[in-house]
């Protein structure tokens, strides 16, 4: 039951919201962003215990203040989704200006495949949706399996009908169709900043351990493409705003682990760098941190580390 009403909810979200005036849909993310905010859940006080590590010198009432602006910003991406498949082209292409986007362009045009990797910071949506749009680059990007299957199946739906090609996370084929897409000269585009298998690379971020996935390095390392973090931001007008960070690099020496562990903290500190800029909009509603996600020992008993990356908390943005 609670399946099928999650289902019901978010279908009612793409057929009802993108119908509004769009002042009427910010204003009415807005109020739900405030009225979640008030009640203080679990999701929240998550956003604001990360955010302390973001702004570590952020008094309480800086990170209050913090934390309702980021569920503004998060309910400002939910509107935009659900509104999304109904934006004219020329809406789409007017809606995002994204600087140094010359890295991009540069590595496609010399037949190089170039990965983008993304923290959840804004609406990587309407980033992809420009990508297919204004540049006219189709692109392959991964998503999480999500429960109901229905669910899933809607933000696939939702995906392909902005011109992206969604593998499934789940299943060891991803890897091989994204290599092969960047070797034959294509995009690939991966949210990068928190890790959902047991596999992720240890990096420091904000001057703490956490995993973040090997995927996107470890696809430029063994394909040649090009690897370009990518943050994004929210301004108060209705453009989101976009940097391309300059290429990371593989390393000369190494094995490929320690090559991989490399990329994959200079991805870190660019994702580091875009979000100590506005944090408000990193949409980190999940915990993240290695020192969190170790459970509380029993009484007597010594603590154990966990293996997976995720305990399953807040609510993960598809």
């Amino acid at each position: 039951m609670k399946d099928r009403l999650t289902d019901a909810l978010y279908g009612l979200g793409w057929s009802t919201v993108k119908k509004l005036p769009e002042p009427v849909a910010k204003g009415l993310g807005q109020r739900i962003a405030d009225q979640a905010w008030k009640r203080r859940g679990k999701g929240v006080l998550r956003l604001e215990a990360n955010l302390a590590r973001v702004v570590p010198e952020a008094s309480a009432r800086r990170l209050a203040e913090l934390s309702r602006a980021g569920m503004r910003s998060y309910m400002r991406y939910w509107m935009e989704s659900f509104r999304l498949p109904a934006w004219s082209p020329e809406r789409i292409r007017t809606g995002f200006d994204i600087e140094d986007v010359h890295h991009l362009t540069d590595g496609l045009a010399g037949g190089r495949g170039v990965v983008l990797a993304l923290p959840h910071m804004a609406n990587y949506d309407l980033a992809g949706a420009w990508v297919t749009t204004r540049l006219g680059v189709p692109f392959t990007t991964v998503a999480e399996r999500l429960k109901p299957e229905a669910l899933y199946d809607r933000f696939v739906a939702y995906r392909e009908g902005l011109g992206m090609e969604v593998l499934p996370h789940q299943g060891g084929s991803a890897f091989g169709t994204l290599a092969r897409r960047l070797r034959a000269g294509g995009l690939v585009c991966l949210v990068a900043d928190r890790d959902l298998s047991a596999s992720g690379v240890e990096v420091e971020f904000f001057g703490e351990r956490a995993k973040m996935p090997a995927g996107p390095a470890r696809l430029a390392a063994q394909t040649g493409a090009l690897l370009l973090p990518v943050t994004l931001w929210y301004d108060t007008t209705p453009v989101m705003r976009g940097r391309v960070h300059p290429p990371v690099e593989v390393p000369a020496s190494g094995t490929r682990d320690e090559q991989v562990a490399a990329m994959t903290q200079e991805v870190a500190d660019a994702f580091a760098a875009g979000i100590a800029e506005h944090p408000e909009d990193w949409h980190m509603l999940q915990r993240l941190w290695l020192a969190d996600l170790e459970p509380r020992p029993a009484a007597g008993a010594a603590a154990r580390p966990v293996t997976g990356a995720s305990d399953g908390s807040g609510t993960e943005k598809p």
